[in-house]
């Protein structure tokens, strides 16, 4: 099999849409965006202005991808990454795919001069808690809290 982790292309789009579709949808259980949004953010992150898509291929089949965003920290005086996003299908969970999704991001944040790279799971998703302890990464200090 031929693994290949890239920056998202144009001719993704289709097949970008239908994972963060099974993503939102399927695994988090949340409504379902209007297409237009959804590739307004796509072809947003294509300009890697705000943020970057990677995509997981597999055979040259897409079976994941991740998203990162740019933000700054007032503590660091400093840019940083927010790893908003790792999904890959289900048989590819806990595998080299999600793995170098994973590391990729870490890789572009380290290449960019980014301070650092944060990302948060749901509370009750042990699997994905597991995967990110043993890909080294470490629980922070702070409590999240969000607002509709």
């Amino acid at each position: 099999m031929s693994l290949l982790i890239r920056n998202a292309e144009f001719d993704d789009l289709d097949g970008l849409t239908e994972l963060m579709y099974a993503y939102i949808v399927g695994f988090y259980k949340k409504p379902q965006p209007d297409i237009e949004k959804l590739h307004l953010l796509i072809q947003t992150l294509f300009e890697k202005k705000e943020g970057v898509q990677f995509v997981a291929l597999l055979d040259g089949r897409l079976v994941g991808f991740a998203t990162l965003y740019f933000t700054f920290s007032t503590m660091k005086a400093d840019k940083y990454t927010v790893m908003n996003d790792l999904f890959v299908l289900e048989p590819f969970r806990d595998t080299e795919v999600e793995a170098q999704l994973f590391r990729e991001c870490h890789k572009y944040t380290k290449e960019h001069q980014f301070t650092h790279m944060s990302w948060i799971t749901a509370a009750d998703n042990k699997r994905a808690q597991k995967f990110f302890d043993n890909m080294g990464g470490v629980q922070g200090d702070w409590v999240q809290y969000s607002m509709i």
